[in-house]
């Protein structure tokens, strides 16, 4: 078989269709059905259940993508491995939103380095769509985000709860504000923030990147929701202040892995993942002075 066609399967269970699945490997839509006829003829069953909604996985598709993961991912740990330096036995590959590499996310590392010094560690910065695409296809082990997608093969599970503040560049600036800069921190988020403000114009300004956002309300002024982590020194060097009256939202982080990959480094990365959402959640626990 093919590592090209099972890398494709792969992108077809991700996306949930043949379109999504076409613009993430950069091939057209007829190159993706053909490899996936060729698959489904060599594996002898059907593999995907088509119709107006997408591409969902039969049973047989069911069975085969833990053996496509393992395919793929056998592939990728031989190319990282073989190009490893001396002294390292293995190496994992975490994605995250660029958020959650503010404090969180480096700590972890710097414990895995001393913790565990033979793994070698590949550090990325993502957003869900592209982290969960690379879970599904057996390219990155690890990922942290907002707002995952529940796939087969793949555990969600809960690290903490985020909690975003309204901050401003200045205490006396008046709220609704025509300087507010929207960040795109997932679908809950935007659920969120429109059950508490309905009537509010978001349109005016936009940025998929917590930290653009923050530079930009440094730099020109406005207000924005951000993770109380990224703020909190803005805030406390004076640079930004708390909108004192206005409603925390809660964001929950997850991390997502695979279920069926069993390696000793990647357990305890993730328990230490848990030991420090953990420690993220009795922070906010505590009562602030």
């Amino acid at each position: 078989m093919e590592t090209e066609y099972a890398r494709t399967f792969l992108a077809v269970a991700a996306a949930g269709n043949f379109v999504g699945a076409a613009e993430r490997l950069h091939v057209t839509q007829s190159t993706v059905s053909s490899r996936i006829h060729a698959l489904e003829t060599d594996m002898g069953a059907r593999l995907f259940k088509r119709g107006r909604g997408g591409a969902e996985l039969t049973p047989a598709g069911r069975r085969f993508l833990r053996h496509a993961k393992a395919l793929v991912r056998t592939l990728e740990q031989a190319r990282h491995e073989v190009g490893l330096p001396s002294g390292y036995s293995g190496g994992l590959t975490v994605s995250g939103r660029i958020a959650l590499w503010e404090d969180f996310l480096p700590r972890w590392a710097d414990w895995m380095r001393t913790a565990v010094p033979d793994v070698s560690l590949r550090l990325e910065i993502g957003f869900e769509e592209g982290i969960m695409q690379g879970l599904v296809q057996g390219t990155i082990d690890i990922g942290v985000m907002y707002t995952p997608e529940s796939r087969p093969g793949l555990v969600v599970e809960r690290l903490f709860d985020e909690s975003l503040v309204l901050v401003t560049s200045d205490p006396d600036r008046p709220w609704p504000d025509a300087g507010y800069i929207h960040v795109d921190w997932g679908p809950e988020f935007h659920s969120q923030f429109g059950a508490r403000f309905p009537a509010l114009d978001t349109s005016a300004r936009g940025v998929n990147i917590g930290w653009l956002g923050l530079r930009l309300i440094e730099t020109g002024g406005g207000s924005g929701y951000f993770p109380e982590r990224l703020a909190r020194v803005p805030i406390e060097q004076g640079r930004l202040w708390r909108m004192e009256e206005s409603p925390l939202i809660a964001l929950p982080v997850y991390m997502v892995y695979a279920i069926d990959r069993d390696d000793p480094a990647l357990r305890r990365g993730l328990e230490k993942l848990r030991e420090l959402g953990r420690e993220e959640q009795g922070r906010k626990a505590r009562p602030r002075r």
